[in-house]
């Protein structure tokens, strides 16, 4: 497996398995053997299989509760890390897990705990100290965040998220030079990572480099995918360099009410083939070709979750929006990201059925609260049938995450106030709405 020989690990667990059937290690190991090959349903079966024979198997719990983490969110998976925990209390892998998925749960406190009680195990271990850099950074403590980061040593070993955390500590310390030539590096090794691209995007343009955003992002910004935030930093950029002829329109984009429908992606160096081909293949104007594409790789790969997701987008993109659901169900199996519930709750509001879309955006807030965009996504349906105290603390909790500079996410809090007769509220928030809405747009 190591070598990434699957074929002849997987020979060599089929001797296993005529010799000790019922043996719990080897069913882990034929389930890490199927995550590895992308045979994401079988490698589900394989767990439990693993958890039957040894129920207090903690590796094997441990497993579960990776996915788990993955399928229903940080809330569900905490049960799975307590119980590996409980069967092999001393085991720096299940608690460096359970420690970021407490921290990805937002209780930074049982987190901290959990990381003191690794580092009290596994003094070497370099998580321990990347765990803690994580907590100093949301904490505003960028100098600690920094010490704490160097001596984990994970940035220098190129691992991405200590990449990712290096490059926003560098932005926060006002070094924005440092943190572009760590997001180029980074920006190719994940083509499809938005957030990594609009954060190289910030520090060009942090770093008084107006012609290098230009270049790079300039054709991004012509695109439908580009964020609001990725015009207004190439808008801005523009007008630094006295442009404003360009500007103006992307600054009109950024500032228009945000997109409902499903965009197409471009097709970007690098991404896997099935994933540039179906893109290519829409953008050609040839849904029966993506379709065709996708339904061959589910044939070849039935088991995998990724493609069961890209199916979905295939099929949904040639006009067959039931079965793209069949399709995203069964990659929310063992994968239910932010971006496959959201085009899965439009689907099902598009085509008749608004209870399994607000279903799904309530499970997906409950499993991952700190996703701003899920909260004021779900904060809308609760709005829209008049329920405006929970789309308040759905709101408010995104403001809280820092989704406050939002035009649309105020205007939508001040008329809650508006509705609930919170005329203080009211006041504040016009206020505040007023500072971040533009003025309109002239000729000069």
């Amino acid at each position: 497996m190591a070598d990434g020989a699957f074929a002849d690990a997987g020979r060599k667990l089929d001797e296993a398995r005529s010799l000790a059937a019922e043996n719990p290690d080897l069913w882990l190991a034929i389930a890490r053997l199927r995550l590895r090959g992308g045979e994401h349903l079988t490698a589900l079966e394989a767990a439990d299989r693993a958890l039957a024979f040894g129920p207090d198997y903690a590796p094997a719990l441990r497993l579960r509760g990776l996915m788990v983490r993955d399928a229903h969110g940080t809330r569900d998976a905490l049960i799975w890390f307590e119980a590996a925990l409980k069967a092999n209390p001393d085991d720096p892998d299940i608690l460096a897990d359970y420690a970021a998925t407490l921290g990805d749960s937002g209780n930074a406190r049982a987190m901290l705990g959990a990381v003191r009680k690794l580092d009290e195990i596994a003094l070497e271990d370099p998580r321990g100290l990347y765990f803690q850099a994580v907590l100093a950074a949301r904490g505003q403590n960028f100098a600690l965040a920094r010490s704490l980061l160097a001596r984990s040593g994970m940035a220098g070993k190129g691992v991405p998220a200590a990449l990712l955390l290096d490059a926003v500590i560098s932005l926060s310390e006002g070094n924005a030079d440092s943190a572009a030539v760590t997001l180029e590096a980074l920006a190719p090794r994940q083509p499809a990572n938005a957030r990594v691209r609009e954060l190289l995007a910030r520090a060009l343009l942090a770093g008084g480099r107006e012609d290098a955003l230009i270049r790079r992002f300039g054709p991004e910004a012509t695109l439908p995918e580009a964020s609001p935030y990725l015009l207004m930093l190439v808008a801005r950029a523009y007008e630094r360099i006295g442009d404003r002829a360009a500007a103006a329109p992307l600054l009109a984009r950024a500032y228009r009410a945000a997109r409902s429908e499903p965009v197409l992606l471009a097709v970007r160096d690098r991404l896997p083939q099935p994933t540039a081909g179906v893109r290519r293949a829409f953008w050609n104007d040839n849904s029966r070709e993506a379709r065709k594409q996708a339904e061959a790789l589910r044939t070849r790969n039935p088991a995998s979750a990724d493609v069961a997701s890209l199916a979905g987008d295939a099929l949904l993109g040639a006009g067959d929006p039931r079965a793209a659901l069949t399709a995203y169900a069964l990659a929310s199996e063992v994968r239910r990201p932010w971006p496959l519930t959201r085009k899965a709750a439009w689907t099902f509001a598009r085509h008749g059925n608004q209870g399994a879309d607000e279903l799904l955006l309530t499970r997906q807030v409950s499993g991952e609260p700190d996703t701003a965009s899920a909260l004021v996504t779900l904060a809308e349906r609760q709005s829209a049938r008049g329920d405006w105290r929970r789309a308040v603390l759905l709101l408010d909790h995104a403001i809280g995450l820092g989704a406050g500079h939002d035009p649309a996410l105020l205007a939508l809090r001040l008329r809650a106030a508006q509705e609930l007769g919170h005329a203080g509220h009211a006041q504040r928030l016009a206020a505040a709405l007023a500072e971040v809405r533009p003025r309109s747009f002239a000729a000069r």
